[in-house]
């Protein structure tokens, strides 16, 4: 199936759809909405396997609107969420797909938060709610919502959900939904907890994968710099300098590490915040929202913070730290490369053991990883590979 000759039209969506995917500058489908739509459509169970940054929110999140009787004020339509910020982005992603359809209300719902709000927004009668697994059992233990009339279900980032310990309330929380039509699994990686719930809860559902090396896959040039470990800091912002990035996302291992980086490069004068588990989620929400308006130019996030990072315009992605995980590399350089944008990915390596484990990452991912040497005037030069030296002989 060629990308080039479907249009969302094709996929039978109804006019208010249309015209709020043209509205958002969208006529194409990606490989996954294709595949997709038309399965959810027939309430098929999906479980689906896509690189970040191939539109899987918009695969489940298009039909499931679709779904949705205006007239009726039951919660009707589910996305499960990783973290407070994959849920609110999805919230927004949703909203803006609702621009033209009338009477149809979303609420966003996760920890950190005060719940007397959310239960206001509960109160309005929403046909579609995304929340955190946690922050979701809360308010039906409170008798804030019920769950009976749902009929679609989505686990989003399904393997990152269950690998931080929310495999019981997720699957307290599908067995509760009694009269669920179909569930979907997205996911860039499918884990065997994700397959243990397939197994456990999907009933002939349609398995879509989308590998890395389709067309699909995010358009992003991939390099390292390797200097000492003192240098990794002044390296790191005088490549963003000397580039030009406007609109960077640098990522570390650790909290300590983020929140040092972030207070280094403010005292050099950059313009630069960071977020990370320690920080109050309320400030971690008005930073995000300061760079989705282009008022920041640096965020600097651990992994778990991130998720749901998703701004179009992100120039570069900079892994101050190689990450522990492939997967993770994955998801990090995922922040750029969006909406068939070319992107740009450096690592920083400062040690033996983060240049191994790159290169790890690299035969894992099928991905090419450039080594450059970036001078002191900011010039990029490509690595001279050393050839190796031949072992001396040795004669008896």
């Amino acid at each position: 199936m060629e990308e080039k000759n479907i249009l969302f039209r094709d996929l039978g969506l109804s006019e208010a759809m249309l015209k709020a995917l043209e509205k958002k500058g969208y006529g194409y489908p990606t490989t996954i909405q294709q595949l997709a739509i038309p399965a959810f459509l027939e309430w098929k169970d999906v479980i689906a396997k896509a690189p970040t940054g191939t539109g899987k929110t918009f695969a489940f999140g298009i039909p499931m609107i679709e779904h949705i009787d205006s007239e009726n004020e039951d919660v009707q339509g589910l996305i499960l969420a990783p973290t407070r910020e994959l849920a609110i982005q999805i919230g927004d992603e949703l909203r803006g797909l609702l621009t033209y359809c009338k009477g149809i209300r979303v609420a966003v719902l996760y920890g950190g938060a005060g719940i007397v709000g959310q239960a206001k927004q509960l109160e309005k009668k929403p046909q579609i709610v995304v929340a955190t697994p946690g922050r979701l059992m809360d308010h039906y233990n409170r008798k804030n919502i019920r769950l009976d009339k749902i009929q679609t279900v989505v686990l989003d980032e399904a393997d990152r959900m269950l690998d931080m310990g929310f495999f019981k309330d997720v699957t307290k929380i599908i067995e509760k939904v009694k009269n669920r039509k179909n569930l979907g699994l997205f996911s860039a990686t499918i884990s065997q907890e994700v397959m243990t719930v397939s197994w456990m809860y999907q009933r002939n559902e349609v398995e879509i994968t989308v590998e890395p090396k389709k067309e699909d896959r995010p358009d992003i040039a991939q390099y390292s710099i390797t200097v000492s470990p003192l240098q990794k800091a002044e390296t790191t912002l005088r490549l963003i300098r000397s580039q030009g990035y406007e609109r960077v996302i640098i990522f570390c291992n650790t909290k300590h590490m983020c929140q040092r980086l972030s207070d280094d490069f403010r005292r050099a004068g950059a313009d630069c915040d960071c977020i990370h588990g320690d920080i109050r989620q309320s400030q971690r929400e008005k930073t995000m929202q300061t760079f989705r308006d282009g008022k920041l130019s640096i965020l600097i996030a651990t992994d778990v913070a991130s998720r749901g990072i998703d701004v179009d315009d992100v120039e570069c992605v900079i892994n101050f730290d190689v990450p522990e995980e492939n997967e993770y590399y994955v998801h990090r350089i995922g922040r750029t490369g969006r909406a068939k944008k070319k992107g740009v990915a450096w690592s920083i390596i400062g040690n033996f053991p983060e240049k191994a484990k790159l290169d790890e990452i690299a035969k894992f991912s099928n991905y090419t990883v450039k080594p450059m040497v970036l001078s002191g005037d900011g010039t990029l030069t490509e690595e001279a590979i050393k050839a190796p030296v031949p072992p001396k002989r040795r004669f008896r």
